[in-house]
Formats: structure tokens, sequence, C-alpha cells
């Protein structure tokens, strides 16, 4: 069993990201689900991404960074898209992480001023085609040769948040996939 927090993407703590935790819980974890947004959720990625711009995404990391200072150290960081920034902070800059999953984005490890702690594996998922992981592909393929146990998973399609069921970027079978090796990878910890 593993502790998870988990951050949402650019669209809020949407419907389809609070069942994606559920069924993390289901499979025997704990998992954190933060509001970075304070309730707030958008049916558009662009309207998602504009109110994220308004807010500033060093402060929206920063939320994030803060939720953290309540829960243990040992803990497997995750985040969709927009909520990879403060998970990947959090994994280069608290000690003790689990374990890192990374859904549609990642960052270079020099963003957050740190290498990437040599015990820490990390799992990062996008589909091939995303034109906004795109700019991600090359940092996300340095960090997996460079971090334990390190994997990058590109699924077929052009879809940015396709493991969000409640979105109509949804792709039910890539998602499927995606937990598999998600709970594989938390068994393995």
């Amino acid at each position: 069993m593993s502790e998870i927090l988990l951050f949402h993407h650019a669209q809020g703590l949407t419907p389809g990201l609070l069942a994606f935790a559920d069924d993390l819980r289901q499979a025997g974890h704990i998992v954190h689900t933060p509001d970075l947004y304070h309730g707030q959720t958008f049916d558009k990625l662009d309207d998602g991404i504009a109110y994220a711009k308004q807010l500033g995404f060093g402060d929206i990391a920063e939320r994030g960074v803060k939720v953290a200072d309540g829960l243990p150290h040992d803990l497997v960081y995750a985040g969709f898209s927009l909520g990879v920034s403060p998970a990947q902070q959090l994994v280069q800059t608290r000690p003790g992480a689990r374990g890192a999953l990374f859904f549609h984005a990642c960052f270079p490890a020099a963003e957050f001023g740190t290498g990437w702690p040599e015990d820490v594996p990390v799992q990062v998922h996008a589909m091939e085609d995303d034109p906004f992981f795109e700019e991600d592909a090359e940092a996300a393929r340095a960090l997996v040769d460079t971090a334990p146990k390190g994997q990058l998973f590109l699924y077929p399609g052009d879809q940015h948040l396709f493991s969000d069921r409640s979105l109509e970027s949804y792709d039910a079978a890539a998602t499927s996939a995606l937990q598999q090796r998600v709970l594989h990878f938390l068994r393995e910890l």
C-alpha cells in the first residue's frame, strides 16, 4: 500500500480525476486529492489554462507544496499535466519520496534547482502525438534515463488529458493500460 499525493490538471479537480483517485483507493492505496483551484473546474482546457495563468503557475505550485506540509514524507507524488509541477518539485526538494507518477507532462529536472533523487523511481505517461507533451518529451526521456526504474510510456493518439474519464479527450483503452502500469509500479515500491 502506498500513500499518494495526486495533483489535478488545469481543468481543476474534475469528476474524472476523482474517479481515477478512487480506482487507486479501491486497490488499497491512500490518495490525497487537494483542490488547488478552490472548487473551480472548467469544461474547456483553454479556460482552465487561462485561470491558471490568472492565478499564476508559481502560486499554484506553491499551494501544492504547502499541502504536503501536513503529510508524511514517504509519499508517492503524482500529477496530471499542470499538477506535475508541484509533484515534481516535491519529489526533488522534499526528502523521503517513495516514487513519482507524472501524467501528460514532465519538466526538466533543472527546473527545480536540484537533480533527480537517485533512489526515487518514476513513471511518465503521455500520448505520443499530444501537442502539449511535445515540449516535455525531451525532459521526460532525460528523466527516465537518470531515475532508477524510470519508465516512459507513450500511448497511440494525440489527446492531452486522455486519462480523465469526465473529459472529451478520454481514451478508455489507453487509460486501462496506464492504470495497470501504475498499479504494478505501486506494488513494486
